[in-house]
C-alpha cells in the first residue's frame, strides 16, 4: 500500500474520532478537557501536512503537462458545469485527482433539463432529467481497472433546501467513508502510459463491462446515473495519473473535436456510426 493511501486512511480515521470523542464528551460527560476532544483533529491536518511536504497527498497538484486527446465520452447535445477551460482546480480541490475534471448534464432541447429551484420541490425523481439513462461510450481503446454499480441512484438535489443538506452533512459524511461514497458506481479505464479515464455517478445495475475486459473507444460502458455525491443525474469525467482515486493527480483532457466545453457551453457530439473507426 502506498504513501499516499495510508496518509488517506488516517486522515479518514483521525477525523472519524474526533468526531466519535465530541460525541462522547457530551453524551458520557468523560470528564477530561474539552480541548483533548481535537486532539485527533489537529493530528489529522498534521498528517495531510506532512505527506504534503514529502509529496504523498493526493491534493498535491500534479505538474504541467499536454492535454490528453481522447474521444468524447457522450453523444448528442450537452451542456458542460464546473469545467477546467474555466478554473482549475475545476471542482475547487485537488482530490480524488479532480483537478482537470468536469461535467455534463443533457439538454437535448433548450428548457429540457428542470432548473434549479429555491424551496420546491424539494427534490425531483431522476427519471425528469434527460441525462439519466443515457449512454456512455468509452473514450479510447482501454481496460477496465474498476467497475462498481452496486449504490443507489438518490433523488436530485437541486433546491436550496435539499442543497444545504448535502454540502453540510451528506457530501461530509461520504468524504469520511472513502471515495467509493463521493464517486458513487463509476468505472476507471486504463488508457496506456499512465493515463487513466473515470467516469462517475453511473446509474445502478448499468454497467456493460467488468474489471478486466477490454474494450474499445465508443464502446457503451454504463449509463449516466445520480449516486454518489451529485446533485442530479449527469456524467462527471476525468482523466487522472492512477487508477485509485484517494491516492491520484489530475490530468488535463480534450474531447476529439469538441475541446473543452467552457461553462454552460452547450455542445453536440454526433452518433457514432455502427462500426465506424474512432
Amino acid at each position: 500500500m502506498s504513501a499516499r493511501k495510508l496518509a488517506m486512511i488516517a486522515y479518514r480515521a483521525l477525523q472519524i474520532a474526533f468526531f466519535g470523542l465530541v460525541i462522547a464528551h457530551v453524551t458520557l460527560d468523560l470528564g477530561h478537557p474539552a480541548w483533548w476532544d481535537f486532539l485527533p483533529l489537529v493530528l489529522a491536518y498534521a498528517v495531510v501536512a506532512v505527506a504534503n511536504r514529502w509529496g504523498g497527498a493526493p491534493d498535491s497538484p500534479r505538474a504541467a503537462r499536454e492535454p490528453v486527446e481522447v474521444e468524447p465520452p457522450v453523444t448528442g447535445r450537452w451542456a458542460a458545469l464546473n469545467s477546467p477551460a474555466d478554473h482549475t482546480p475545476s471542482h475547487h480541490t485537488h482530490a480524488y485527482g479532480q483537478t482537470f475534471a468536469i461535467d455534463v448534464v443533457a439538454e437535448p432541447e433548450p428548457g429540457s433539463r428542470p432548473g434549479f429551484r429555491a424551496l420546491w420541490p424539494v427534490a425531483r425523481r431522476n427519471t425528469d432529467f434527460p441525462a439519466f439513462g443515457a449512454p456512455l461510450h468509452a473514450v479510447a481503446d482501454a481496460t477496465v481497472v474498476r467497475a462498481a454499480d452496486r449504490a443507489s441512484d438518490h433523488l436530485s438535489r437541486t433546491s436550496l433546501p435539499a442543497l444545504a443538506y448535502l454540502m453540510i452533512l451528506e457530501a461530509n459524511v461520504r468524504d469520511l467513508l472513502g471515495a467509493g461514497k463521493i464517486l458513487g458506481n463509476h468505472v476507471v479505464l486504463d488508457l496506456g502510459d499512465g493515463v487513466y479515464a473515470l467516469y462517475a455517478h453511473l446509474r445502478r445495475g448499468s454497467l456493460t463491462v467488468r474489471e478486466g475486459d477490454r474494450v474499445h473507444a465508443g464502446q457503451v460502458l454504463a449509463q449516466v446515473g445520480n449516486s454518489g455525491n451529485s446533485t442530479e443525474p449527469h456524467l462527471h469525467f476525468q482523466l487522472m495519473d492512477g487508477p485509485d482515486p484517494d491516492t491520484a493527480r489530475g490530468i488535463p483532457f480534450a474531447w476529439r473535436g469538441t475541446g473543452v466545453p467552457r461553462n454552460n457551453e452547450v455542445f453536440e457530439i454526433p452518433a457514432r456510426r455502427a462500426g465506424a473507426p474512432a
